[in-house]
């Protein structure tokens, strides 16, 4: 007993972060929180592209097969997307970079939701709906909460979690971001703000 006392003394800093080293491996929400810190700092986000000067109709209409339904079972289809600016996250509930990186998609929403030039289309991947509706009822977060009902077209998602996309009101991609990233901070606002006054 008097040895591990003496050990305790000696290793507790090391014995203290191996705790919490285990508990961030096993804890989807510790491993996010830790995730959230690095996203804050920014390093990890990407800007906005500018539009292409010449497009052709594959690139103007990049959600164009892109079909989901939301939790009544609604379709919801690309023309309902036309002239918008569409803001688009692929998660799952069991991912924990989804995880670290939802309360700032939370406050994006929050930011636009009532804009009628924009849509969010928040896509759960999750195997069945139960834990993605779970988590956000948990959480309290109120995005829209959609599934595919089709495939997704492979330049929107390519099997990254999270990805986002963000289209222009041309449909044109001008964001494709695989990973973690914080999209509640003033400088993206800014942009999404660029895009929203963009003509058609």
């Amino acid at each position: 007993m008097e040895n591990r006392k003496i050990w305790l003394r000696k290793n507790g800093s090391t014995a203290v972060l191996t705790v919490l080293f285990i508990i961030i491996l096993v804890n989807k929400d510790a491993k996010a929180w830790l995730m959230r810190q690095v996203a804050s700092t920014g390093i990890l986000n990407s800007s906005m592209s500018e539009p292409k000067e010449t497009r052709n109709n594959a690139a103007k209409v990049s959600y164009a097969g892109l079909m989901l339904k939301n939790e009544d079972g609604t379709i919801i289809d690309g023309s309902a997307l036309q002239n918008k600016v569409v803001f688009i996250n692929f998660w799952a509930s069991w991912c924990p970079p989804c995880r670290a990186e939802f309360p700032s998609v939370q406050k994006l929403y929050d930011q636009y939701k009532n804009n009628p030039d924009m849509v969010f289309l928040t896509v759960n991947l999750d195997d069945t709906p139960a834990p993605g509706k779970s988590y956000l009822k948990e959480k309290g977060f109120t995005v829209p909460f959609l599934t595919p009902a089709g495939n997704i077209p492979d330049v929107l998602y390519s099997g990254s979690l999270p990805t986002t996309v963000i289209l222009d009101k041309k449909g044109e991609i001008r964001l494709h971001h695989k990973g973690l990233a914080d999209y509640s901070k003033d400088s993206f606002y800014k942009q999404i703000d660029e895009l929203l006054k963009e003509n058609p």
